[in-house]
């Protein structure tokens, strides 16, 4: 056989595997790839990027959006506790909001209280890795351990089993997303982010809640940070802005 004849035999078979849902492991590409929602926008406001990102990976329950599209969905990512995360969930019990916690293992296990409280008012945790690291830069088995020793520890812990995870670093690969995948796990992004996480440089409180309106779009996953004194501090009228345009918190 030719190289032109295996080269079209196997494309044959990936596009074969591809429209039956399964894709084999030595198809799959670990390059890393760091996410980004990207600035260009449809015509309801949904970042491209977002939406490309679940047309391609949405065979291996990766999203960036949600298909509910008149609904906005906030997700905080708990890397370490800076002493705002229960003004954060005094507010969303006050608005009667559930959101995602995407956990770290370090935070899972220092933050005990605030994690139980999280269990108790309804909301959801998530996998965010059990030391934070680039999934791409481990091994396959390196990449399963990082998530199912947390996922092991939170339900040993604390009787509750994940299903979401976020890559930590916002680093991905498609090989990756297969292993995430493979686990039982859905794959959360988002489709909204703004630069929040840097405690000795917070961004002005209106200027922030202005981001957060502005970007505002129907299946919107928002990624903040709870160590951010502003989302904090604003919250709960990005929660009330949301509603007033219509859309479910």
């Amino acid at each position: 056989m030719t190289k032109g004849r295996i080269k079209a035999a196997a494309a044959a078979i990936i596009t074969a595997a591809m429209l039956s849902g399964y894709v084999p492991a030595v198809y799959a590409d670990n390059t890393a790839i760091g996410y980004g929602q990207g600035t260009a926008a449809d015509s309801s406001n949904c970042p491209v990027d977002a939406v490309s990102f679940d047309q391609n990976y949405r065979k291996y329950n990766a999203y960036a959006t949600t298909p509910d599209r008149q609904r906005i969905i906030i997700t905080f990512d708990q890397g370490y506790e800076n002493g705002y995360t229960a003004d954060i969930l005094d507010t969303l019990k006050e608005k009667n909001v559930k959101a995602i916690f995407f956990l770290t293992g370090d935070y899972a296990k220092k933050e005990q209280e605030l994690v139980k409280r999280m269990i108790c008012e309804g909301h959801v945790l998530g996998n965010h890795g059990m030391t934070h690291a680039s999934l791409p830069k481990l091994s396959e088995e390196e990449a399963r351990q990082e998530i199912s020793s947390l996922h092991d520890y939170v339900q040993d812990t604390y009787g509750y089993e994940m299903q979401y995870f976020r890559f930590p670093c916002g680093e991905y690969s498609e090989d990756r997303l297969q292993t995430v995948c493979s686990l039982g796990y859905k794959t959360l992004f988002w489709s909204y982010a703004y630069v929040d996480w840097k405690t000795d440089a917070q961004p002005d409180p209106a200027a922030a809640l202005e981001k957060l309106r502005a970007s505002a779009h129907g299946g919107e996953i928002l990624l903040l940070h709870s160590v951010s004194e502003t989302n904090a501090e604003i919250l709960g009228d990005a929660i009330d802005t949301f509603r007033n345009a219509g859309f479910v918190v």
